[in-house]
């Protein structure tokens, strides 16, 4: 049989956020054997976090998305939107009709802290706090009360600094992105005058990158100030060997804290060593209360934080967490519900509860390896998944299970308002009509049924 005439390998991938059109796109630029992607996602509309999670005022970063429509208009290449494994479909389903099934369904579970008072009103997750402003349908209701005068952030990451810079920028600095309209005048209008950023260890251990903690000495509306005391680290519980990344951060808290506050209108403060133990109101957040935690060395040599005796109650209305994200359980797929993640040997090959590998079953992107990294980091990780398929299915014949046609038949007779790359398109275009006249790029929709309604607006062209 010659490769003209084999049949192509049908990959179906869960998820069409950045390590599921990495996949999709390792897999159709493969020379040699025929391919055909059909990638599932439970929006109607594709692209993951760098639709619903990057910060509207970061359009450089969404630009991505421009290879990822490469990608879709690649020969053997399917979108199913609207489309929600483990309700609509069945994993099982997927792997009768498909020779491999890649899960790159992403952490989208927030983790909590375990706090007391943690489910007060005013107690937030990152994540709800970020899909509220980027138009999630998710989290559109979520309405937080911005009528405070003190947030505080816990994390030391990337969306700890996007949740305070977001609580900072002005009219004039959100009106020309794509923040959900819902969004835009709570967040301007917002009375709070000081977002207190907390880290657990020192500044040495914090996970910011360095463009973004930059960022915050450039807000036109925010002096951001760092305690010198914060930065003053002992010889032996300095670390050992830091990074580029961290050695930079480091540098620049310095900066921060030799300046001078220039009386902005707000603060964004960042402290470091300081863990909330507990939030404290009687119908909502009123103050938490923050211990002091200390560095020491493990057994290993690592540095931890250690809470020591001291506390303080600092007065806040608004609180989010940032700290961390955690995968969902798909019915019929593995799943470790420690680490929150789908079990596998290391390059994508999912293991069972025995330990051996699923025959077919594959895993890239965070759900994969963790919440870590950035945007092109899911790229090696999904190409090497990728490469662990062609490597699985090298010299064996694709077996047809179902014909493509039939599986498009049986999801549009089982879901009503599927959604095509076709209809995607549409409401892209859409999306992008609203915003032309404001000079945004984008006024996002967020129901649901509305994107449905337009994405069916005219025959679907074939894809």
């Amino acid at each position: 049989m010659t490769d003209t005439d084999q049949h192509p390998l049908r990959v179906a991938i869960v998820g069409s956020g950045p390590s599921g059109f990495y996949a999709a796109g390792h897999l159709l630029s493969q020379a040699g054997r025929p391919i055909e992607v059909d990638v599932f996602e439970r929006l109607p509309t594709p692209w993951g976090l760098v639709r619903g999670g990057v910060a509207p005022d970061h359009p450089k970063i969404k630009s991505v998305t421009r290879m990822y429509e490469k990608t879709a208009r690649k020969e053997g290449f399917r979108f199913f939107g609207n489309v929600e494994i483990g309700t609509d479909v069945s994993h099982d389903e997927l792997a009768s009709w498909y020779d491999a099934v890649i899960y790159a369904s992403g952490t989208s579970g927030d983790k909590k802290s375990g706090i007391a008072g943690e489910d007060l009103a005013g107690s937030l997750s990152a994540t709800e706090f970020v899909g509220w402003y980027n138009a999630h349908p998710d989290f559109k209701d979520l309405d937080p009360d911005l009528s405070v005068s003190r947030a505080v952030v816990i994390g030391n990451g990337n969306v700890a600094i996007d949740c305070a810079r977001m609580l900072t920028l002005s009219r004039e600095e959100l009106a020309v992105t794509d923040i959900a309209d819902h969004a835009l005048d709570l967040l301007v209008d917002s009375s709070i005058e000081e977002i207190l950023v907390l880290g657990r260890r020192g500044p040495e251990q914090a996970a910011f990158t360095n463009p973004e903690l930059l960022e915050l000495g450039e807000l036109a509306d925010a002096d951001v100030i760092v305690d010198p005391a914060d930065l003053l680290i002992p010889e032996d519980l300095q670390e050992d060997e830091l990074d580029a990344t961290a050695r930079k951060n480091v540098e620049i808290l310095r900066e921060y804290a030799e300046r001078l506050p220039s009386g902005k209108r707000k603060r964004v403060v960042l402290r470091f060593l300081a863990s909330p133990v507990e939030l404290i109101g009687d119908d909502r957040v009123e103050q938490v209360r923050v211990v002091r935690n200390e560095l020491v060395r493990d057994e290993a040599g690592g540095l931890r934080a250690r809470p020591t005796e001291t506390e303080e109650i600092i007065d806040a209305g608004l609180v989010l967490r940032a700290i961390g994200y955690t995968g969902f359980a798909i019915p019929g797929v593995p799943f470790d519900e420690r680490k929150g993640l789908i079990p596998n040997d290391g390059d994508g090959r999912v293991l069972g509860p025995d330990g051996e590998v699923v025959p077919g079953l594959y895993t890239a992107g965070w759900i994969k390896r963790g919440p870590s990294g950035v945007i092109g980091t899911n790229k090696k990780c999904a190409q090497d998944t990728v490469n662990a398929v062609l490597a699985d299915f090298e010299g064996h014949e694709s077996t047809p299970k179902v014909d493509t046609e039939d599986v498009a038949a049986v999801l549009r007779n089982r879901v009503p308002g599927l959604v095509d790359y076709a209809g995607w398109e549409l409401i892209d275009a859409h999306e992008k009509g609203l915003g032309e006249p404001q000079g945004r790029p984008r006024v996002k929709l967020t129901l649901v049924d509305e994107m449905v309604r337009i994405a069916a607006e005219q025959e679907p062209a074939a894809h």
